[in-house]
């Protein structure tokens, strides 16, 4: 897998990290700011061809 792949799937799991421990603090500013960001994330990513789903389920992010 090239760099910028890496770099985009690593994007979308911070992003989803980020997401998560927001939703747990019950933060709702911090909520949408990593939901932009995911949705960012994903968007990119989908631009590119890149299957983060298939990426997840392989342990690579």
């Amino acid at each position: 897998m090239g760099g910028f792949a890496e770099a985009v799937l690593e994007r979308v799991h911070a992003a989803r990290t980020a997401l998560s421990a927001a939703l747990a603090a019950e933060d709702a500013y911090e909520v949408a700011v990593a939901q932009d960001e995911l949705d960012d994330a994903l968007r990119v990513a989908r631009r590119h061809g890149i299957d983060v789903d298939s990426a997840a389920k392989a342990g690579e992010r």
